[in-house]
């Protein structure tokens, strides 16, 4: 692929800029001018070619520091968050004020993992980012890190990237950071490589897991897992230094070029894959598990052993084998309540007693994403 234009980026339509706070801060760690001005002018050109972004930034808290006399990022939540509730206004503000020399306007938009994990409101934020892309706005997205907690956040705004991609259907997801590529082995060693293409992220073999890696350096695990899941979602992810933005946004071979894993799933069935919380859980045994695995079938209440939680029909659930291994996650279609006098039962023995309302699958084939066997 090197020294070949990457079509499909440089002819996608609707295109996820992801932009790391070492992209956008200087070595004390306050919103730098310069590096800010050459990101804008890359996307605002992509815009002028006829793309619609959608814009992920980190950099409120670092935005916060200076206001505050604080002299580094504080490692307290309550800190972070207060840093955040300073800098997340200077920050939009120094982007509305350079897209505007371009004539774009923006757009805030601030997110937590309920807002995505919860049905309504994730299909709340589909309808906001499709009228504000419609209005011709940039939408800058960020965490909502004023009111998130430590158990209710993103983890990262890789991870945020790509699920706002598949919530938007983006066709291309760029992940920008300090890291110009994903290597072989930390750069520095003798014999990194870089990556140029990745076919297919599953099969990808690289050691994430230790700090002396070159994977692991600018948070690469986080942006591999980002990959993954916009893989799957259908949208091409390109990972690349903030530096090279503008050809990276034009198709030119630079960076780690992660190819669309197979067909684009629905936006329900990614959802329940990597953005919902899970309500309940139900075990399934060995046949079940094999029926639902190997066969595409749905799960049936007979091939239910045992269940947690308070759930209604319609809620996402786990699925997990008798040793307590995922098998994936589905919505059921009845509430808990109903579960102690069907589970282990076949429809045909609960129609007879109780009627058709009781011949339904506990979780339907179409309704479940396996993640024993995702690609299968």
């Amino acid at each position: 692929m090197t020294g070949v234009l990457r079509h499909d980026i440089a002819t996608a339509r609707r295109i996820v800029v992801k932009i790391g706070s070492s992209s956008i801060t200087d070595a004390a760690g306050h919103l730098d001018a310069a590096h800010m001005n050459a990101l804008v002018d890359a996307i605002a050109a992509a815009r002028a070619s006829g793309k619609e972004v959608v814009v992920v930034s980190s950099g409120a808290v670092a935005a916060g520091l200076e206001p505050l006399g604080l002299t580094r990022r504080p490692r307290d939540l309550a800190s972070q968050q207060a840093a955040a509730s300073v800098g997340q206004g200077l920050l939009l503000a120094r982007y509305t004020s350079l897209f505007a020399s371009h004539g774009l306007r923006v757009g805030q938009v601030l997110l937590t993992v309920e807002d995505i994990a919860r049905k309504a409101s994730y299909a709340n934020a589909q309808r906001t980012f499709t009228r504000l892309l419609e209005l011709g706005v940039v939408p800058v997205v960020n965490e909502n890190d004023t009111v998130a907690t430590n158990e209710l956040r993103f983890g990262d705004n890789d991870r945020m990237a790509a699920l706002v991609a598949h919530v938007v259907e983006a066709d291309a997801l760029f992940l920008l950071s300090d890291v110009d590529a994903l290597y072989t082995d930390h750069p520095e060693r003798p014999g990194a490589r870089r990556i140029v293409d990745v076919p297919e992220v599953e099969d990808l073999m690289v050691d994430t897991s230790h700090g002396g890696a070159a994977v692991g350096t600018g948070g690469m695990t986080t942006k591999l897992e980002a990959a993954k899941i916009a893989s799957h979602a259908g949208v091409t992810v390109v990972l690349a230094s903030a530096d090279a933005v503008a050809p990276a946004l034009a198709g030119e071979p630079v960076g780690t070029y992660f190819h669309p894993s197979g067909r684009r799933r629905s936006r329900r069935l990614l959802w329940l894959a990597y953005a919902s919380q899970v309500a309940g859980e139900v075990r399934l045994d060995a046949g079940a598990v094999r029926a639902v695995v190997e066969r595409n079938a749905s799960l049936l209440p007979a091939g239910v052993t045992g269940f947690s939680g308070d759930f209604h029909a319609g809620d996402p659930i786990r699925m997990v084998d008798p040793d307590g291994g995922l098998v994936g996650h589905g919505l059921s279609s009845y509430d808990a309540a109903d579960l102690p006098s069907i589970i282990g039962r076949s429809t045909r023995d609960l129609v007879a007693e109780r009627g058709e309302g009781f011949d339904r699958e506990l979780v339907h084939r179409d309704a479940l994403i396996l993640r024993k066997k995702f690609r299968g």
